[in-house]
């Protein structure tokens, strides 16, 4: 019989199985480290290793370790050590060989890196986070299109729905960690993202080549107007009313993880009923897809993606890092 001692330390939401999976699939990411502190991609898209060890390192994270403090701080200090080393000259952080489209590492890095500057209690290490997410910003507000988004590399002068909504979200966690972003360009991207939403309320893939609605865009685009604070914009209604109707708890969309990474978070920011009922549904699902060895597998990209998704919603309820909390 559980401590009744530790339903009090779990939040709302939270019990003892969840509990169990979360340590399982955290677990699971602090074995399959590389020695150079990246994880790669196993799956068919390619190993992209800068975005999966932001995610991973994003996971860890979650529990409330830092890079000095906690059970997975070595875990969490050799990310932050392999990201440092691929931030390039002109801020882009990516393993360039390996990264074919190397925004969506650079977004994800810039999340994780902000998050950690916040925590990191070594002076030093703090100026040479702040280095690198200074440069990193200055490289995606660069460049922006003229439309107001992003597309897969800083040089491709285009946009499209996922790369942009990445890249927003690194440049939240950025503002919210005290460095400096330039209002204009948050500006252009939320209005790029209503420029590409449809009458049903679902977001198109992009402004250019408009078509029907994706619903695994439309679930982050949520997340990213709430982040910008439009909790009650007409804009950002309609487009949750369409991610609950397309993005159902138990799958069903090819882009399933990626889906619910960011409506979840949106989910989270709403709270109330909304969010009691969806934590309940997806934490169900989650732990009946999580495998044997600890691990998830995730929209055929493979386990460490899987299971960094996976645990990031999971570890919603805990609000360890700022981008996620309420």
């Amino acid at each position: 019989m559980p401590d009744a001692s530790q339903d009090k330390l779990r939040p709302p939401g939270v019990n003892e199985a969840i509990e169990v999976s979360i340590k399982r699939g955290l677990d699971y990411l602090a074995r399959t480290q590389n020695r150079d502190g990246s994880w790669r991609s196993a799956g068919g898209y390619g190993s992209y290793p800068v975005a999966m060890t932001a995610l991973a390192g994003t996971a860890l994270a979650c529990s409330g370790s830092t890079t000095t403090r906690g059970p997975y701080a070595i875990k969490i200090r050799r990310c932050v050590d392999y990201l440092l080393r691929n931030a390039m000259g002109n801020g882009l952080i990516t393993s360039l060989q390996e990264e074919a489209r190397p925004m969506y590492g650079h977004g994800f890095s810039l999340v994780f890196l902000a998050e950690v500057y916040g925590i990191e209690e070594e002076v030093a290490r703090q100026h040479q986070v702040h280095r690198v997410v200074k440069k990193a910003v200055e490289l995606v507000a660069r460049s922006q299109s003229a439309a107001g988004g992003w597309l897969y590399a800083p040089d491709d002068n285009g946009d499209e729905g996922s790369v942009t909504i990445t890249q927003v979200q690194g440049l939240r966690a950025a503002r919210n960690a005290g460095i400096a972003v330039p209002t204009k360009v948050i500006k252009n991207a939320i209005q790029y993202i209503a420029d590409c939403q449809n009458p049903d309320g679902g977001i198109s893939y992009s402004k250019s080549s408009r078509g029907s609605s994706r619903p695994a865009i439309t679930g982050a685009a949520v997340a990213v107007l709430y982040n910008a604070g439009k909790y009650d914009d007409p804009m950002a209604e309609k487009a949750l009313a369409y991610a609950k109707r397309t993005l159902p708890v138990s799958g069903g969309n090819g882009h399933h993880y990626y889906a619910h990474y960011y409506l979840a978070q949106a989910m989270y920011q709403r709270g109330g009923k909304d969010w009691d009922d969806y934590y309940g549904a997806m934490s169900k699902w989650l732990m009946r897809q999580q495998q044997s060895d600890g691990s998830w597998q995730g929209d055929g990209v493979g386990a460490t993606y899987g299971t960094s998704v996976a645990l990031t919603i999971l570890q919603l309820p805990y609000a360890n890092l700022p981008i996620y909390q309420r």
